[in-house]
């Protein structure tokens, strides 16, 4: 192997590190974005759309107004099966649009 032939499979390899890195970055981001965009406010208190707060409210089925902690835990009485759907509405939307910006990202690199 030349050094001209070396000189060139480092500058290959560091292009490569470097665009995994940029990569794994830019999904970062991305989770930190969509992670964001889960919060939202309901009956005073502050929640995040996710699996936890969707199994807590649908396995207290036989409580119509609970009182649960937000994320500040804070207890704050709620509607159930209205937290629920908005909670399920948002989740979805947020992992639908996650789901199709990683989709691209990944087409990109």
């Amino acid at each position: 192997m030349t050094i001209s032939m070396l000189y060139y499979s480092m500058e290959n390899l560091s292009d490569t590190i470097k665009r995994r890195f940029d990569h794994e970055a830019s999904k970062q981001a991305l989770k930190e974005k969509y992670e964001a965009k889960l919060l939202f406010a309901h009956q005073g208190g502050m929640f995040t759309a996710g699996p936890t707060l969707i199994t807590l409210l649908a396995s207290i089925e036989d409580i119509e107004d609970p009182t649960i902690l937000d994320i500040y835990d804070n207890p704050t009485q709620v509607n159930r099966q209205e937290l629920l759907t908005h909670a399920k509405q948002r989740w979805q939307e947020q992992m639908n649009a996650w789901s199709a910006e990683l989709a691209e990202l990944s087409r990109q690199r």
